[in-house]
């Protein structure tokens, strides 16, 4: 269902740039007509709007049970940043975030993790921007293993593509799951965009695509 809430974030991520249609090539090798690229978020009133509705969605799953949030390089950087802020200034929810390195430093105290160094038993929530083929999270796992003993329990994101992952008839959100125990939360689905564009009733272009994509696919 296409809340109020739901198409407000739609609405800024097109306003931003960030929601966009055409012809795409995701990570996982796919020709998408729509595109969510958080890398083009540019502004400080932007970052800061964009840490108000993932931490909106952190404060209603989560609240307070966790010890500490991680952005995965590089956009889950200035998510993870802008979340945290807007969790203390709007909840009083004031927590630690780390991020990684793509390289580790080699001097200093060396290492690749920025921020929060992480200890045995932490509850660890992921900042991202969306889940396509589940590359990216099986990428930050050995990451994030490395670090402690901690224990990954939530990851936001902005959009779930509800695509299908390595398992025939499983979304990569769904293996996820299954595969760490970790529960996602998206702020919107594909099922979103499709539901405000046929409502918008101007984008009669982009609607069959959408619909051919989902139906090769998407699982639902």
């Amino acid at each position: 269902m296409l809340t109020p809430a739901k198409k407000e974030f739609i609405e800024f991520m097109m306003a931003a740039d960030v929601l966009r249609f055409g012809n795409f090539v995701t990570k996982s090798g796919r020709n998408t007509p729509y595109f969510v690229n958080t890398g083009n978020y540019k502004t400080g009133l932007q970052n800061s709007k964009l840490g108000e509705f993932y931490a909106a969605l952190v404060k209603e799953t989560v609240g307070e049970d966790f010890d500490a949030m991680f952005g995965p390089a590089y956009k889950g950087i200035p998510l993870a940043t802008s979340v945290s802020g807007a969790l203390a200034r709007n909840y009083g929810i004031d927590k630690p975030f780390f991020f990684n390195r793509k390289e580790a430093k080699d001097h200093g105290e060396g290492g690749n993790i920025v921020g929060y160094k992480p200890k045995d038993g932490d509850r660890i929530i992921i900042i991202e921007d969306v889940i396509t083929a589940g590359t990216a999270i099986r990428e930050t796992m050995p990451v994030l293993q490395g670090c402690a003993d901690v224990k990954v329990t939530d990851m936001f994101i902005s959009v779930n593509r509800c695509e299908v992952g390595q398992t025939p008839g499983k979304t990569a959100v769904m293996e996820v799951g299954e595969e760490f125990g970790i529960k996602v939360h998206a702020l919107i689905t594909v099922q979103d965009i499709y539901e405000y564009l046929k409502e918008q009733g101007t984008y009669e272009e982009i609607l069959p695509l959408m619909e051919s994509y989902m139906a090769q696919y998407c699982v639902f």
